[in-house]
Formats: C-alpha cells, structure tokens, sequence
C-alpha cells in the first residue's frame, strides 16, 4: 500500500496498515461505532464473532488502515479492489472522534490508493453518513431494500469517479 505511513500536515492522526495485534482494538472501535450510530441496523453476529472475523479475515486480507493518535485509535478503513472499481467495505471512527477529520483522512487516503471508481454501501437510514459520502463527491447509483444485506435494512450504493470522470454509472 503506498501512502499508509503518513502524518496529515495537521498532525491529526498516523495512517498505517493494520496488522493483526490491533484486532482487539478495531473490533472494541467497530462495535463501539456501530452500536453508537447504527442502532436501526443491529449486528446479525455476537461480539465475540465480531472479534473473530476482524482478527481472523478482516485484517489477513489486507487493505486495512487504522488512523492512530496519542489517545489510542480513532479510525478504520478497509478497502478492496474489482475488476472495474474500487470498494470501500469498512469504514468507522470512534464516536468520540467524529466530526474531527479523521473520516476525511481515511476516505482520501483510500481514493488516493484505489485511483479507480470507487464504490460502497451506506444505510439509507445513515443520513450523517450519507452527507459524508456527498459531500466528498459520492454520488448514489441504487437503492435496494436491503434483501441483499444481512442486517435485511434498505442500503444504498454510491459512486465516486476519478476527478474529472463525471457522474456514476449504472450499478
């Protein structure tokens, strides 16, 4: 991954690769965002297996970041490639860092990594997520009922093209 060790300008928070000692800490930080911002879409999985799947397949597969600060962790982002897109699967902030830049931090450092469309699904409930999405360029393409998801919650799929690409496409 090119760019995962850096320090912003603003000397907010390190971006680097995630290794397997930090499962503990991504999963405590992804259930603690998901619990805090998502109660309307409630985890299909217990903690524990939570914990499992971060640790056991989440971080092997690579294309996971962390933002670190001197209070610990503040943020996650994995993403993954396509034949013709880039897939933004993960992306949470602890809640006491919302709204504090590490969200922007980790979307532009995966844009800058993936240089393709880039896609990913949000809640339509999501509104704050929603809002970050636009604001950075994402464009929604599809709606679905959430049949396809397995919290079963109405998601929609959003698209962001490579600066100077224009609008989404069909999904």
């Amino acid at each position: 991954m090119k760019d995962a060790d850096s320090r912003p300008a603003s000397g907010m928070a390190i971006l680097r690769p995630a290794v397997r000692e930090d499962a503990q800490e991504i999963a405590d930080l992804y259930l603690e965002s998901r619990k805090t911002f998502l109660p309307f879409a409630p985890l299909r999985h217990t903690d524990e297996e939570v914990r499992r799947w971060i640790a056991d397949s989440l971080i092997p597969a690579g294309g996971v970041v962390v933002a670190t600060t001197a209070a610990g962790l503040a943020g996650m982002i994995a993403i993954s490639r396509g034949a013709q897109c880039g897939w933004i699967q993960q992306l949470y902030v602890r809640p006491s860092w919302v709204a504090r830049g590490i969200g922007t931090q980790l979307l532009e450092w995966a844009l800058r990594e993936i240089n393709a469309p880039v896609r990913l699904y949000t809640f339509q409930a999501n509104t704050a997520a929603r809002g970050f999405y636009e604001r950075h360029g994402f464009i929604p393409i599809a709606c679905s009922d959430g049949s396809n998801n397995e919290e079963k919650c109405p998601d929609v799929l959003y698209e962001r093209q490579l600066a100077g690409g224009g609008g989404g496409g069909a999904a």
